[in-house]
């Protein structure tokens, strides 16, 4: 194969371009990963070329078994990458030239490389869609682990990351498995709406050739052909789609991950990271740091950067195809690998960690995290309406302080100095365990229903 000049441009350009404009011009080295995507699409062309009568079934067969081949050495590393040649679509053509021929000139009739490139990268971020919700399935079930494991133990809840209410370990791991499953819906609905086939749009006009855009459409598994030609290798709001739902997912990554590295800190004690997804310290042989959650954490803003980047690439262009656009996919590749390896990184880590029942409980039962309870106490037993019962616990607190107590260690005395109707029985919801138990109502932190949701939660996962 020619390699010294780019022949498939035919006459227009007797020399090849400087080293400059190869440089800046040529994208081999990133879409080359859209080669297996490339190969399909043009199978998938070539069968209805030969159904319509465009070219011979001899030629169609000859192009078919010829990309096999070239996907075969593609995939062994065999195949010599030019280049020159420009991109992976040129690149293939070149090398089915070699191996049949005459007939791989007859490949890109009622085609553009426009049509191609959409098509080929629409197949790839869909390819993408299924494996991100692959992936989040197997965080959401280590979550569940946890929850189910955890179902009674007490955390203590945080509002501005200061003590609030007790709630459960289950129902905090329940919470990630909830924003975990909207991501994958969001991933779902993105893949629904890019299941529309560009191919047969041409360069944007479509062609005078009597294509068949649904048999293409269907042998590439989309749910029909793109309606509109201009649109259709215009288009990249498929990618801005799977880059804002990665967006949001790395988010909801980075949040539990900042909570791992808070939780496994020597100050709270709260889980204990396995040997796996830790490290020590080059100078402190007591270290053991959760490099791993915070690389998760890290990882997120290139995610988010990519994001970014496509939008500013796309904010400005006119209908239809610019070269601008061949900086669509590096960002999209980028921000899918790193996605996929913080996902099976933080699935590792939650399935390996251990939390400490005993300081969660500590932690769960200091800070005044029953003043709520108290309160509801006095509105529902006393009566009282509930800003005044919120002034009443108010001061309760304020002497608990004062004594270095907490609630649960104020005597009856101590609580009808401030409120004569105080009985014995308002130490029945100062518990910690008295307070999770309480909170039945739908979408609460009870014991029973986590364990309620976490059987609701394999079914629905299974």
């Amino acid at each position: 194969m020619t390699k010294s000049a780019n022949t498939m441009w035919g006459g227009r350009f007797a020399a090849g371009p400087d080293a400059i404009m190869e440089a800046i011009n040529a994208s081999i080295s990133f879409d080359q990963r859209l080669a297996s995507q490339d190969i399909a699409g043009s199978r998938a062309h070539a069968s209805m070329l030969a159904a319509t009568g465009i070219i011979s079934d001899k030629d169609a067969e000859a192009i078919k078994e010829g990309l096999l081949t070239v996907l075969s050495e593609i995939e062994a590393g065999e195949f010599p990458f030019s280049a020159v040649l420009e991109d992976i679509h040129m690149n293939v053509e070149a090398r089915l030239k070699d191996l049949v021929g005459e007939p791989a000139g007859r490949l890109h009739t009622a085609r553009s490389r426009n049509d191609q490139v959409a098509v080929d990268f629409r197949l790839w971020v869909r390819d993408q869609c299924d494996a991100a919700d692959s992936a989040l399935l197997a965080l959401q079930k280590a979550l569940l682990g946890q929850a189910e494991a955890g179902a009674d133990w007490v955390m203590p809840g945080f509002t501005h990351l200061q003590t609030a209410q007790p709630v459960t370990w289950g129902h905090h791991m329940l919470a990630y498995v909830e924003m975990l499953d909207r991501d994958r819906s969001r991933f779902a609905d993105a893949r629904r709406r890019m299941n529309t086939s560009p191919l047969g749009a041409a360069a944007l006009a479509g062609t005078s050739f009597p294509i068949d855009r649904d048999m293409t459409a269907k042998a590439l598994g989309f749910e029909r052909p793109m309606s509109n030609s201009l649109d259709a290798v215009s288009d990249r709001d498929f990618a801005l789609e799977y880059l804002a739902a990665a967006s949001i997912c790395a988010m909801h990554l980075s949040r539990l991950a900042e909570e791992l590295v808070i939780w496994s800190s020597a100050q709270f004690r709260f889980v204990k990271m396995s040997d796996k997804w830790s490290t020590g310290s080059s100078i402190m042989p007591q270290k053991r740091n959760p490099d791993a959650a915070e690389l998760i954490r890290a990882k997120i803003g290139r995610i988010f950067g990519a994001n970014v980047a496509l939008m500013t690439v796309m904010k400005g262009l006119p209908l239809t195809y610019s070269k601008d656009m061949q900086e669509d996919k590096e960002q999209v590749f980028d921000a899918a690998d790193n996605l996929m390896l913080a996902l099976a990184a933080m699935a590792g880590m939650v399935a390996d960690m251990s939390a400490n029942r005993e300081s969660l409980k500590a932690a769960a039962a200091s800070g005044f995290s029953t003043a709520t309870d108290l309160a509801d106490w006095l509105v529902r037993e006393l009566g009282l309406p509930f800003r005044d019962a919120h002034h009443v616990t108010g001061s309760l607190v304020a002497l608990a302080e004062s004594n270095g107590a907490d609630l649960p260690d104020l005597t009856l005395s101590d609580m009808q100095s401030v409120h004569a109707g105080i009985t014995e029985a308002v130490f029945e919801v100062l518990g910690v365990e008295n307070s999770v138990a309480s909170r039945t109502s739908f979408g609460g932190t009870a014991p029973a229903n986590v364990r309620q949701q976490v059987s609701a939660w394999k079914e629905r996962l299974a």
